[in-house]
């Protein structure tokens, strides 16, 4: 694992990265041109839905496929099973991009029956644009798929940053005069794109077996993998446009702020989360094949305590500066101070949403080695269900905040039950070695918070970015020298992949 980490791990963290950032800069365009107004509601709700079918597509997709590939990639049948998910994921995308874009005069009224009829139109022209992106999101899947498969993350990535920069360019072109549709149009045009891009100039043209016909029996095995894994991944999904239901009862304005603070929230489970959950499971589903299972255990607690080491810290921080990075973000042009401090406070509350989620990823990621998706799809079930029920109750008892406080709640549950599941399943990890690890990083992070919470009160006042990043730099470097004095074994680990990553460029 510390070879994936040194030599493909930094790269495609700097890709994921500036990714990442694409995404809040296409949020910074959007605050600018739309506010808190109903556009901003309108294109952020309808954006949902479309974005569910995106994240069952994409990341079901990359979670089943690449350890189907690797095992026909062990009996020399990796081009034809790729040619077929391929092929009948076209005709597959090609069906749900036509029902969506009939669908979605109806579902919108259905779903936000509470908007204004302005809102509602907007609503429903971008719901047509990101519809009928379905089938190249679904193209696009199967081949960042592959270059996962085949340890290319930083192209995968790269590849994702174009249907963004597509999505920013068109707004700032035509915002103005078409408004939140100029957004889903440039999806549309960015997903076109990418998807030349790979076929192109990132896959090999004989990775694709254009004349070979189908096999259906390969296919209903395949997608009978598929299907629940993707499903799983839309539990978040699902769990988001409960909250923006839920966001729709409140004056306008409320869904942005807990679509922008959510986004901002969770940007470092994005970076982090993401990078180490996709850098780890080829790994696992190796280990998993090759039937060592001191090898996958081994694997899975360094995956966690590497999470917990750069999450922690990561989103403790950024709650303390909260109200300075969205003003920094966001504040300015139809986006006002007010809407600032009620994003700050939606912020505060889902602290446990990014914290559970992130470690949950690593933990799904296991289930996947092991081919358990279908338990992890009935645990989702469950949350969207328990997600329901505590919107409702603490939107009544504390208003919008209830949301991200549900969401929180949700998580731990989420999390806690399936962490518990998998250790039934691969009959335990080396526990100890865990709790060791997550008492360090949670003293260390003690420690940084205790420093840089009067740090950041004293510092009120200053320049908005020099405050953000004296504080930053400052509680980074506490909370590394206190991780070192813990010994914190993740953290020498860490350190040791970067030294080796150094080492392989110098030689």
């Amino acid at each position: 694992m510390k070879s994936k980490l040194g030599a493909a791990g930094l790269l495609f963290l700097l890709m994921t990265l500036l990714l990442k950032i694409s995404g809040l800069v296409r949020d910074m365009v959007i605050a600018y041109y739309f506010g808190d107004s109903y556009q901003a509601d309108a294109f952020l709700a309808a954006f949902i839905i479309p974005n569910m079918l995106f994240l069952f597509m994409i990341n079901g997709m990359k979670n089943t496929f690449v350890p189907s590939y690797l095992e026909a990639a062990a009996s020399g049948r990796e081009n034809s099973h790729l040619s077929h998910v391929f092929k009948a994921t076209a005709i597959g995308g090609t069906v749900a991009a036509v029902l969506g874009m009939l669908l979605s005069p109806y579902l919108i009224p259905f779903l936000y029956a509470e908007f204004s009829g302005q809102a509602t139109r907007v609503a429903v022209g971008v719901s047509i644009w990101l519809m009928g992106a379905l089938v190249f999101v679904g193209l696009n899947a199967v081949l960042e798929a592959y270059l996962d498969a085949r340890q290319r993350f930083s192209t995968s990535a790269a590849s994702q940053i174009i249907v963004i920069a597509a999505m920013i360019t068109s707004a700032f072109l035509f915002a103005e005069s078409a408004g939140p549709n100029a957004l889903a149009a440039g999806y549309f045009a960015g997903t076109i794109v990418s998807l030349l891009f790979k076929l192109i100039l990132a896959v090999p043209k004989q990775a694709i077996r254009w004349k070979e016909k189908i096999n259906p029996a390969e296919i209903k095995q395949f997608y009978q993998l598929f299907l629940p894994v993707a499903l799983t991944v839309m539990v978040g999904q699902i769990n988001l446009a409960v909250d923006n239901i839920f966001a729709g009862y409140f004056p306008e304005g409320t869904v942005t702020y807990i679509n922008y603070a959510k986004n901002l929230v969770h940007f470092p489970q994005a970076i982090f989360g993401v990078t180490i959950a996709t850098l780890v499971f080829p790994a696992l589903a190796q280990a998993q094949a090759a039937g060592n299972q001191k090898q996958f255990k081994q694997t899975m607690t360094q995956g966690l305590n590497l999470m917990y080491l750069l999450v922690l810290p990561a989103i403790s921080g950024m709650m303390i500066l909260m109200p300075q990075i969205i003003e920094l973000l966001y504040e300015r042009g139809a986006f006002t101070h007010q809407a600032t401090l009620e994003t700050s406070q939606a912020a505060y509350y889902y602290f446990g949403s990014v914290l559970f989620f992130s470690l949950n990823t690593m933990v799904n990621k296991g289930f996947y080695s092991i081919k358990q998706g279908k338990l992890i799809m009935k645990i989702g079930a469950v949350s969207v269900v328990l997600n329901l029920l505590f919107n409702y109750l603490f939107t009544n008892m504390l208003g919008f905040i209830g949301i991200p406080l549900a969401s929180s709640v949700v998580g731990l549950l989420y999390a806690t039950t399936g962490f518990v599941l998998f250790l039934k399943h691969v009959k335990g990890l080396p526990s100890g070695m865990l709790a060791g690890e997550f008492i360090k990083i949670t003293v260390a992070t003690g420690i940084m918070a205790a420093v840089i919470i009067p740090l950041s009160r004293l510092v009120t006042g200053w320049p908005v970015l020099l405050h953000i990043i004296m504080v930053a730099a400052i509680g980074a470097g506490i909370f590394l020298g206190a991780a070192g004095v813990l010994k914190t074994h993740s953290l020498h680990y860490l350190a040791g992949s970067l030294r080796s990553k150094t080492k392989q460029k110098e030689t």
